[in-house]
């Protein structure tokens, strides 16, 4: 019976922590010390979890957890801040620590907090020894906070923002929240305080695109931001506010989130009559509006569902889908064409620009740089108004209204379309781009006409028995 015994071991543990230090008061001194076992073997959905301190509030409250969770293969251990059941705050958000057997929580004697695993490795700490610390508390604002004997904060986890600002947190210009990073992941996305506004981007390597933003009226110059119950507040250099997001909702704001999934915004209240939190605001209410709403090489139609951009080539009868990517490694015209999608245009921002220009000058733009894939070209009616945007990601694309002025031009290896002529391609491709659309339409139609025909056949049935 030895064997099962070891293998129950990390779950009895567990279960003796959590009641151990489950309703425990609200700070711990020094020399604390708690540890979470994990499992001998791998286990894909495996979460440990013991919590050390919580606040004295009306549900939901704050509570403070030590995490082991299985990720890719491997258990990471965090210290982790709940509101509820929302996980507001991660020691491991930027850097994960991966552990075997267990990892340990310590405050020592001389103030500091550390995450440890086997052998006594040390994987994330405060940096706060030698400085006076005598406490880790719980604030009823979320907090996290390492203070001496006067009550003087050594540090604080609002000053290490995640992907959640807390009602009462306040960020400095040039902050931002960003989205958990993975190594699967080519993408993150960044919430981020400027000088002159708040803006989210959709980051990947050293390319940065934005997609939303919001900028005080008047040009003003934004020195900090601060979450209320009512809105997310913007202040200038001499405390006062100059601008406002709203909470569109009767309840207060809890917290503001940047969503790991989709890279929105969004402003969270908590329902009582639901039991759970609600968004008050979001950024972009659009699906076609996010930024990867769609894999690369994928454009979002009107029936907000996705559409491959398939680029049948003459050596290759396959197709490039939405997963794929076709540029890169041909960087002038001898090696590579554009071709052009109209009515098609991205929701990314914060690129190459230039004014005044042809649409064939803004295809020579990028044919003639290497690292371009895409440009997208916008003339009005009256053609005042003419402007190229180069594009090194073929991303966030959606389908727009007909005589909206927008073409969108992918970078293709000469010869992709052969045979089938200019304008010829270009149609083919933007009927698969709204192939989606156009089944719906034609579901709908052919369902509308075979009712007809079959109530007209019943209604002759019907005559004709009469008769």
């Amino acid at each position: 019976m030895l064997f099962p015994l070891m293998r129950l071991f990390p779950f009895l543990l567990l279960l003796v922590l959590l009641f151990n230090y489950g309703f425990s008061e609200s700070g711990v001194g020094l020399g604390y010390q708690l540890m979470v076992a994990a499992p001998v073997e791998y286990e894909t959905d495996f979460t440990g979890r013991a919590f050390l301190v919580e606040t004295n509030q009306t549900a939901p409250n704050f509570r403070v957890a030590l995490s082991i969770e299985a990720i890719n293969g491997k258990y990471s251990c965090s210290l982790e801040v709940f509101l509820g059941d929302v996980k507001v705050w991660n020691s491991g958000h930027y850097s994960k620590f991966y552990v075997t057997e267990k990892c340990s929580l310590e405050l020592t004697m001389d103030g500091d907090l550390r995450l440890k695993g086997p052998k006594e490795r040390v994987g994330w700490k405060t940096g706060t020894s030698e400085q006076g610390v005598q406490r880790l508390e719980m604030h009823r604002t979320g907090n996290l906070v390492l203070v001496d004997a006067l009550n003087n904060i050594k540090w604080q986890s609002f000053n290490f923002p995640t992907d959640v600002m807390l009602r009462g947190q306040q960020l400095d210009v040039a902050t931002q929240l960003t989205s958990s990073q993975s190594n699967s992941s080519l993408f993150y996305y960044s919430f981020e305080i400027e000088d002159k506004k708040v803006a989210l981007y959709l980051n990947s390597g050293k390319l940065r695109y934005s997609y939303w933003g919001f900028q005080p009226s008047m040009n003003r110059s934004i020195t900090y931001v601060k979450l209320s119950s009512r809105g997310l507040l913007l202040f200038d250099v001499k405390y006062k506010k100059i601008a406002q997001i709203p909470s569109k909702g009767i309840h207060p704001l809890r917290f503001l989130a940047l969503k790991n999934e989709t890279g929105n915004l969004g402003l969270y209240y908590y329902s009582p009559e639901k039991g759970k939190f609600e968004a008050s605001f979001q950024a972009l209410n659009s699906t076609c509006d996010l930024p990867i709403a769609c894999r690369p090489y994928g454009i979002c139609t009107f029936s907000n569902s996705c559409s491959c951009i398939q680029l049948l080539t003459n050596k290759n009868k396959g197709n490039v889908d939405c997963g794929g990517g076709i540029s890169g490694g041909f960087c002038n015209g001898k090696e590579a064409e554009m071709l052009e999608l109209d009515n098609i245009s991205s929701v990314l921002k914060n690129v190459t620009k230039m004014g005044n220009i042809s649409k064939d000058a803004c295809e020579n733009l990028c044919l003639q740089d290497c690292k371009c894939a895409a440009a997208l070209y916008y003339g009005n009616a009256n053609m005042d108004v003419a402007e190229c945007y180069l594009y090194r990601l073929v991303l966030g694309l959606k389908q727009v209204d007909k005589g909206t002025g927008f073409s969108y031009m992918i970078k293709v290896p000469k010869g992709t379309g052969k045979n089938r002529g200019r304008h010829n391609v270009k149609k083919w491709v933007l009927i698969v781009a709204g192939g989606v659309d156009g089944l719906i339409i034609l579901l709908l139609v052919g369902g509308f006409g075979y009712w007809l025909v079959k109530r007209r056949s019943h209604t002759l049935h019907s005559q004709a028995n009469t008769t």
